[in-house]
């Protein structure tokens, strides 16, 4: 199976709108990509994208804020644990003096032989800047982060599992990722190229209790993966389902690309997603990425009422 290329964005869900936006684009330098909200359920929450300047699949961080809702996640196994991010080994410095200045603690690590810096999400969920020198994607630069130092994307991820048995078996056959490395109890599986934007680390964690499934603050919700078309993404869900991962969504529009959805057998929930043809310039120009409130067509009889619902964010 080589249908899964690469990472497409990553889900999260956090607290208050304003201290996310904050977070992604003041501390960490990322691009305003899209606002939006979550298309599911009847509540109005914000959906907010992140990415470099046009918002390339494996540089996206997509939240939506749920402290409004008053709704909280419980960390945990079966969850993906840690987002991890590409910067250029030598600006771990500039990043560990900036991560001080704005007042969050760090800590830093080595794994796989890599160097990094663990810190957190206000609302709690874990992050990591990881050196690597061989990630040639092009960052957004901002003018208060400089190019050198500058975030490259989503260099993977970091599932947690009680046992890798069953999620091992499922990442090589049904997803078709090589195992790669060894640390501890880490475990690397890569996809496509392998490298930044490829990864997908597992951590065995028996003693951990299960994690919640909701959408609710302070958790990762789902990561998805780049499968390219509509062809590929009806042959990786007939791929799994023949192999009797029979609980896999039909596809959801998204407006800017089309998903299926599926859960692991460790539990985390996973996503094959396409970007379509006009992507994120469907409602907004590459230039205006992120500057206005967008709806889609289906919702915008509803748009006062919306915005009234949700907090006001100070771009």
């Amino acid at each position: 199976m080589d249908l899964i290329k690469s990472h497409h964005h990553l889900t999260l869900s956090v607290g208050g709108a304003q201290e996310d936006y904050d977070f992604h684009t003041g501390l960490l330098g990322l691009r305003s990509v899209k606002k939006t909200i979550l298309f599911d359920g009847i509540t109005p929450i914000y959906h907010l994208y992140y990415g470099n300047y046009t918002g390339d699949p494996s540089t996206l961080i997509t939240c939506f804020a749920f402290r409004q809702a008053g709704i909280k996640g419980k960390k945990g196994s079966g969850q993906i644990r840690i987002v991890n991010l590409s910067v250029p080994s030598a600006s771990l410095e500039f990043w560990a003096d900036r991560l001080q200045q704005f007042g969050h603690e760090y800590e830093r690590f080595e794994r796989f032989g890599e160097q990094g810096l663990h810190f957190e999400h206000p609302c709690g969920i874990e992050y990591e800047f990881i050196a690597d020198d061989s990630d040639q994607r092009e960052a957004y630069v901002n003018g208060d982060i400089p190019a050198e130092a500058a975030i490259r994307g989503l260099r993977g991820i970091t599932v947690s599992v009680k046992e890798l048995e069953q999620q091992g078996w499922f990442m090589e056959n049904a997803f078709g990722a090589r195992r790669t490395a060894q640390d501890g109890n880490f475990t690397r599986y890569e996809i496509g190229t392998g490298g930044a934007g490829h990864i997908i680390d597992h951590v065995e964690e028996p003693d951990v209790p299960q994690g919640s499934w909701i959408f609710g603050e302070g958790t990762v919700h789902h990561c998805a993966f780049d499968v390219v078309g509509q062809d590929q993404q009806q042959q990786f869900k007939d791929h799994i389902e023949g192999l009797g991962f029979t609980d896999a969504s039909d596809e959801k529009d998204r407006q800017y690309f089309h998903s299926v959805y599926f859960r692991t057998p460790g539990g985390a929930l996973f996503e094959a997603a396409y970007s379509t043809e006009q992507g994120f310039t469907i409602d907004e120009s590459v230039e205006n990425f992120g500057r206005d409130f967008q709806l889609p067509s289906w919702f915008e009889d509803r748009r006062q009422e919306i915005l009234d619902t949700l907090e006001t964010i100070d771009y």
